[in-house]
């Protein structure tokens, strides 16, 4: 690949921004094999975990400055197709069937923060740094949008959408973009702590979870959610892997999938 690193260890599957020398910023390459590699990842069966981080001393700056020239010639058919593929990455890191823990340092800006909210956990050091920047440049944030405002808050959307004014991973932290705040030393630590954690779990009550909050996130509770959910327990626990667990849990050992 030609922007991007994967380091496989065990189950685990690190996917490295490698473009330090424009710091990890977006072109078309970067879309297609970030879209190409995580697709493959989420169904690699001896993938459980799947960690994004950036080589270099910045996450992701956002679109590149030569991919932005170009853009400014295109066509609106051009800009289209161009932004449906960010779109279509957006939504297959989101969809992935793994999760995914996202490791974020130093700047991470625009299209960058679309990819971080896309992921499930966020880790980021006290030194990282957080900018939606579009609307300085005339854009608007609109392919990351759905998964920044899920991430952040309407509240919080309104004023860093409006102001693209640039903040800081504690502030990140506390309106809930970042899960975890670590100090530059110990990032690799917490990530490597729940990386053991999620590896304990089952990879199919995993994805199901997953799919679970994104079909039940924002409905009204209503007869027809309870029989969804309801269903779906039922079939889960029909399955083996449940079967398994509940077994093991019974024998007091552990389930098979802990042992791979």
């Amino acid at each position: 690949m030609q922007t991007l690193e994967l380091v496989k260890e065990g189950t685990r599957a690190s996917v490295w921004l490698n473009r330090s020398e424009v710091r990890n910023a977006f072109n078309e390459t970067l879309i297609s094999e970030l879209t190409d590699t995580f697709a493959q990842l989420s169904e690699d069966p001896s993938v459980k975990v799947i960690v994004l981080s950036g080589r270099g001393t910045t996450f992701c700056a956002g679109a590149d400055l030569n991919w932005m020239k170009k853009m400014a010639g295109y066509s609106y058919e051009e800009n289209h197709a161009d932004a449906l593929k960010l779109a279509n990455l957006l939504r297959t890191v989101y969809e992935c069937k793994k999760p995914v823990l996202a490791r974020v340092h130093g700047p991470c800006f625009a299209g960058g923060m679309g990819l971080v909210a896309a992921c499930d956990i966020v880790f980021a050091s006290t030194e990282a740094e957080f900018c939606l920047s579009e609307v300085k440049l005339g854009l608007i944030p609109a392919t990351i949008s759905p998964y920044v405002i899920k991430a952040m808050g309407e509240q919080a959307a309104r004023r860093y959408f409006l102001t693209a004014e640039r903040f800081t991973a504690a502030q990140a932290h506390h309106i809930g973009l970042v899960h975890v705040l670590c100090e530059p030393t110990s990032l690799d630590a917490s990530i490597n702590t729940i990386v053991a954690t999620l590896k304990e779990n089952a990879p199919s009550a995993l994805h199901l979870s997953k799919q679970l909050i994104r079909d039940v996130s924002g409905q009204l509770v209503s007869d027809s959610l309870l029989k969804d959910t309801a269903k779906r327990i039922a079939t889960v626990r029909a399955s083996p892997e449940a079967k398994e667990g509940i077994q093991s849990f019974l024998e007091k050992r552990k389930p098979t999938w802990f042992l791979n």
